[in-house]
């Protein structure tokens, strides 16, 4: 077995660290551990995100079935927005698959992308109470669209979420609940966010798997991962309850934009 491909309990560690964030804030994975493992671990970006999509798909189905049970999830709503997804992740790794993921334009590419993402998924997180105001009063004075409209709003989203996701593996929470949320108005939160968890599994696991056909997928790193972030998955959503999840969101958006500002200017 290749010295790349070796066991590392740091990784582990570390995945436990974002694993109990995740549980406690409910953060997407991909907005802490993707950079984690570029800017830490000196993983190469493509690498880290092909293994990120990968442990996204196991991981979410546990989320998945849970809500799934507790029929929370619109599986209307989550074939509308595979119907996009789907195809353009797979067009992205088909792009991806035909260039130098090793070359520096390359390199520069994929991580000023994932620095935009999480700069994005920061804005969402300082600013989520604001955005929930600014919906109820949107809904109030604006007649709902047509289904016909939603579809392809629905569609769309799709399309972006497929893209977006494939080439940094963040995003699908942070902008797909919110987008969401305005297309649903009527759909109860709980739905929007179990149709969220459920279309990212097929979408993390088609580009997961592309990314391991072109060679970006390091199995003892998402080893490495699963080892240390299930149990602080775990651990973060017992102690959720008695954490301060306004300050810790704040926090870590912070360090997202920080971690983007790096990324992007590296």
């Amino acid at each position: 077995m290749p010295a790349h491909f070796a066991f590392d309990p740091m990784v582990s560690l570390s995945g436990f660290l974002v694993g109990a964030l995740v549980g406690i804030t409910g953060v997407g994975g991909a907005s802490l551990m993707t950079p984690l493992m570029v800017l830490l671990f000196g993983i190469h970006p493509a690498t880290a995100v092909g293994t990120d999509l990968l442990y996204a798909a196991i991981t979410k189905m546990a989320g998945a079935s849970v809500h799934h049970r507790n029929g929370h999830v619109r599986w209307r709503l989550v074939g509308a927005l595979s119907l996009g997804s789907i195809p353009a992740s797979a067009i992205t790794l088909w792009l991806m698959s035909g260039v130098d993921r090793r070359s520096g334009h390359a390199v520069e590419l994929l991580t000023t992308s994932l620095g935009i993402m999480l700069l994005v998924t920061a804005i969402i997180l300082l600013f989520r109470d604001l955005l929930v105001r600014f919906e109820l009063n949107w809904l109030k004075s604006h007649k709902t669209p047509s289904p016909r409209t939603i579809a392809i709003a629905t569609f769309c989203l799709g399309l972006v979420l497929g893209t977006v996701v494939t080439l940094t593996s963040v995003g699908a929470g942070a902008i797909g609940v919110t987008v969401l949320l305005f297309l649903y108005p009527r759909a109860a939160v709980n739905e929007i966010v179990g149709s969220d968890i459920a279309h990212a599994i097929p979408l993390t696991l088609v580009g997961g798997l592309g990314y391991w056909m072109i060679g970006d997928v390091n199995w003892a790193l998402l080893l490495s991962l699963l080892i240390g972030s299930i149990p602080g998955i775990l651990l973060g959503s017992h102690a959720a309850p008695r954490m301060p999840e306004r300050i810790i969101r704040l926090l870590l958006a912070f360090i997202l934009v920080i971690v983007a500002l790096k990324l992007i200017h590296s």
